[in-house]
């Protein structure tokens, strides 16, 4: 879909040779804090995951979709839509870049964009939301860069190595604005 395309990455559904990448990052403990896992997963059940990737966002709530840099298809990263409420047209949104050599190289930005304009202009949603932690400097920085606000914080939410953690919710209202322009104008 060229929606999906940027100037240097796209984003793209899930295949079966993502296997072992989704397995990597679902496994990844260093970022269980940010995707609220709290448990491994076995290959078995990933992939069972991905020959059910195939399901409608409508159908499966969800949409979980690979980052890649360039057309040898390999990922660098995941992007979703969660919690898809097509009666209130929301949803939530998170990204994760795999290896510290992938980020700060613009690859998150242009997937949040992308994600963005797919969001709004095709699912027509409404809104879309993120649960960041407060301590998480680069993530907020991402989001509120596409105009994503603060909407408030969630004291004591997240127990994280024996620590209470504060969460915030940040929140984009669709007011039909283009993505290019709104990353723009921060």
């Amino acid at each position: 879909m060229i929606t999906l395309k940027g100037d240097n990455i796209y984003i793209r559904a899930l295949e079966p040779n993502d296997l072992e990448f989704v397995y990597a990052i679902e496994n990844d403990q260093s970022i269980w804090e940010v995707s609220n896992t709290h448990t491994p997963y076995s290959r078995f059940l990933v992939k069972q995951y991905l020959e059910n990737a195939h399901q409608d966002i409508y159908e499966a709530k969800q949409l979980r979709l690979a980052i890649c840099q360039d057309q040898d298809f390999p990922a660098l990263g995941l992007i979703d839509l969660f919690d898809f409420d097509p009666k209130n047209n929301r949803a939530g949104v998170g990204i994760v870049i795999q290896g510290n050599e992938n980020r700060n190289q613009n690859i998150g930005s242009e997937a949040l964009g992308l994600l963005i304009q797919y969001a709004f202009h095709h699912l027509n949603l409404h809104q879309l939301y993120a649960n960041i932690g407060t301590e998480n400097v680069a993530s907020i920085a991402l989001f509120t860069k596409f105009g994503f606000q603060s909407i408030g914080i969630k004291k004591d939410w997240n127990l994280v190595s024996g620590v209470y953690k504060d969460e915030a919710v940040f929140q984009l209202i669709n007011n039909h604005t283009s993505v290019s322009e709104l990353a723009q104008q921060f």
